[in-house]
């Protein structure tokens, strides 16, 4: 099983360019953040310091999420955000830099909450253009775009697989086909979907696994989802990908479950 560890939410008690490293010394071999930065273009100092952490400590960085905004504030993402649409567009140049340094292929595109004032299809109509941007972007180190549902921000108006599958299929009408499901297993199953249906109709197809248990949003074997057999499914179906710990555990235990196998 190829475990690659999130550690923008994990391993957090240490210093940001610490957590490579610790993640290495816990014995796996790649590693994924959200944007590690508060600006979408940040200096080419704190890029260079970020890309030498994941190679001082010899791990693959996975993979990378476009800046999003202020997460902590209840951000979740750019692309559908009207009014942003310079900012976004900038920070994929700077996404693509860090990939090209650090061979990086899978890239999160957070959708965006919905805005007051804006009509929604104002917004979708956005969403598509800056995930094909992006799509372009990345296309041109091979690298794929992941969209993703999301649990717990109410304004958030991809929930289930199907949302994110429909904006998908309107990035693939407008001639892009490296846009592709990001199926965090949590996310999913808190805000009801049916999982394993899901994985049956698309595993194949998924850019991204993503886990944690629940309730809580713990790791796995702390809550009740099947996360072992989803998985295990997940690669029956063709999913050869990594699968990212993206849950919340203190470091000192957070991963004592990986001496049991889970799938």
């Amino acid at each position: 099983m190829t475990f690659t560890v999130n550690c923008s939410i994990l391993l957090t008690e240490l210093p940001l360019l610490e957590r490579p490293a610790a993640a290495k010394a816990a014995g796996f071999d790649a590693v994924e953040f959200w944007w590690p930065f508060a600006e979408a273009v940040p200096a080419d100092k704190h890029v260079d310091a970020f890309v030498s952490a994941i190679r001082d400590a010899g791990v693959q960085l996975s993979g990378l999420n476009f800046f999003a905004g202020d997460m902590p504030a209840g951000d979740r993402g750019l692309v559908s955000w009207t009014g942003r649409e310079r900012e976004f567009l900038d920070n994929i140049d700077v996404v693509v830099g860090i990939a090209e340094r650090t061979g990086t292929k899978a890239f999160n595109a957070l959708y965006g909450n919905r805005l007051d004032g804006v009509a929604p299809g104002e917004q979708d109509e956005l969403g598509v253009a800056n995930l094909v941007a992006a799509a372009e972007g990345v296309g041109r180190i091979g690298g794929t775009v992941l969209l993703e549902p999301v649990s717990g921000t109410p304004a958030y108006p991809l929930t289930t697989a199907a949302d994110a599958l429909a904006v998908i299929a309107k990035t693939q009408a407008a001639g892009v086909d490296n846009v592709k499901l990001l199926a965090d297993f949590y996310h999913l199953a808190v805000n009801g979907d049916d999982v394993a249906a899901v994985i049956e109709e698309h595993a194949k197809d998924f850019g991204h696994i993503q886990i944690a248990d629940n309730p809580g949003r713990g790791a796995p074997g702390t809550g009740t989802l099947p996360l072992g057999e989803w998985i295990s499914r997940s690669r029956e179906l063709g999913y050869t990908g990594y699968i990212g710990l993206e849950y919340k555990a203190p470091a000192a235990d957070a991963f004592n479950w990986a001496i049991r196998p889970v799938a």
